[in-house]
């Protein structure tokens, strides 16, 4: 997804409180700054040590997309952009 600025600051938003929220909690700003670099010079967070109930996740993002207002041709995408991005890993919610 070619996001517009303001779907980047979403973007940016929706990972702050994905991270926020999960077990353990994180700070996506500090994980951004402290990540290792790649020789492509692309960043590496380890995600995969973070982990975010299901229902939760999707509350954060659906809030996202109503705070900054993101077009409903453009929520599938950025829904998209999350999922396959940076995010926190899911798990099941608590029965």
């Amino acid at each position: 997804m070619i996001a517009t600025p303001k779907e980047e600051l979403g973007l940016a938003e929706c990972y702050r409180r994905l991270y926020k929220q999960s077990t353990p909690s994180g700070d996506f700003d500090d994980l951004c700054k402290n990540a290792t670099i790649d020789e492509h010079g692309r960043k590496h967070i380890s995600f995969n040590d973070y982990e975010l109930e299901e229902d939760k996740f999707d509350q954060i993002i659906m809030g996202v997309i109503k705070e900054f207002k993101v077009k409903s041709s453009r929520r599938q995408a950025f829904t998209a952009t999350i999922l396959l991005g940076w995010s926190p890993k899911t798990k099941l919610n608590k029965q």
